[in-house]
């Protein structure tokens, strides 16, 4: 399926198709591997998974979908569970492998800059926590749109607001973080248009500002992301405060379920179509 898609890649003995060119990405040469440490018990990627399958529900990709820079495929392998055929695009050696060993069926190494895709070939495709990685995002959309049909979909998500950024966001390897109607500008100036947006993780927003932004700010410098350090951050905690957190989530998640969009949130998810031809004209002769 993949070498009818892709110009540049080849598939590899152990399974996993791979670009024939690589280039550096934003992001920590370990994190992938911190990643997959937490990922099965963390809250936070539990719960935006349980988020976005909702928001697959709702809006279903139309095709394949193709999850770019989708890490270790903790989200491709749920999305590949409920029925639907998946692509993870990830350029991260242990990202692949990792995935691999999650059960994720087909599996490519590498950028999309580089794999040579046909244009107009990828009827969906997921962007989580990957826009913020990338130093020219409105050219990447521009490419990602190239990509698709018209009425293909995208879904992303990205941090949310930049009085949040703080030195997680310097260890992640992120350029940006974004305000909903900025992001919903640049989609739309890409060829977009937007079906649902929304804030994330509301119940995160004093937390992240007390125990992260601020302390930035005044110099105070957290640990490093060790792996004790990111299973501390992404621990459910026990009792009340296990109670209280799981509540907060499942409103959160019966918010998406009714599209909902939160007012704010530490992420932002989003989705969008590529736009019809002719409502780009429309769009484009309006004074």
């Amino acid at each position: 399926m993949l070498s009818d898609l892709a110009r540049h890649i080849e598939l590899s003995p152990d399974g996993i198709w791979r670009t024939s060119a690589s280039a550096r990405v934003s992001f920590p040469d370990d994190g992938n591997r911190l990643c997959f440490v937490i990922e099965d018990s963390s809250f936070w990627f539990r719960h935006r998974r349980n988020c976005l399958l909702a928001l697959l529900e709702r809006f279903p990709p139309p095709g394949t979908f193709f999850d770019v820079g989708g890490g270790n495929g903790y989200l491709s392998s749920a999305v590949q569970n409920a029925g639907r055929q998946v692509v993870l695009i990830e350029p991260g050696e242990d990202g692949a492998r990792n995935a691999q060993t999650r059960g994720v069926q087909h599996i490519l190494c590498g950028r999309l800059e580089d794999a040579g895709f046909q244009p107009a070939t990828l009827p969906a495709i997921g962007l989580f926590d990957v826009l913020e990685h990338i130093e020219d995002d409105r050219a990447f959309l521009q490419l990602c749109r190239s990509l698709q049909p018209p009425g293909a979909r995208l879904y992303l998500t990205v941090p949310a607001f930049q009085l949040l950024w703080s030195g997680e966001d310097e260890l992640a390897g992120h350029y940006r973080r974004y305000r909903r109607a900025e992001l919903i500008a640049l989609l739309e100036a890409a060829g977009y248009e937007i079906e649902f947006s929304s804030y994330l993780f509301e119940f995160l927003v004093l937390p992240v500002l007390a125990l992260r932004t601020i302390p930035y700010r005044l110099g105070i410098r957290r640990r490093r992301e060790t792996e004790a350090g990111v299973r501390a951050d992404h621990a459910t905690p026990r009792g009340v405060g296990r109670a209280l957190l799981n509540r907060l989530m499942q409103r959160e998640l019966a918010a998406m379920k009714r599209q909902h969009p939160l007012r704010s949130g530490t992420s932002i998810v989003l989705v969008a179509r590529h736009r019809l031809p002719e409502a780009l004209d429309r769009v484009r002769a309006s004074p």
